[in-house]
């Protein structure tokens, strides 16, 4: 049998932590919900409205689907390391 030990269980995760995950996911849900709507929306969802304005010589739904939507991925990753920057020093969160 082993001795009692004087630790104590972890204190349940304080209330700033909490809001700073919530703030967390937030994000991460917007940020979905805009690369969606880009992917699925403008890339096959709304092709045939989109392929009535073109860029260059290409129909817009058809440049969503092979590089616009790229473009707004990497603008969205951009993005959320700035917000996330924002949110850690909002909330005192050190890497």
């Amino acid at each position: 049998m082993s001795a009692p030990s004087d630790e104590q269980p972890p204190a349940a995760p304080a209330r700033p932590n909490l809001a700073y995950w919530r703030a967390n996911l937030v994000v991460i849900v917007i940020m979905m919900i805009i690369w969606a709507v880009v992917s699925f929306g403008c890339s096959v969802f709304f092709v045939e409205q989109l392929n009535a304005w073109h860029i260059g010589s290409l129909p817009v739904g058809f440049w969503f689907g092979h590089q616009g939507a790229m473009y707004v991925f990497v603008v969205l990753v951009f993005a959320y390391a700035l917000i996330m920057d924002q949110l850690d020093k909002k909330y005192g969160v050190k890497e």
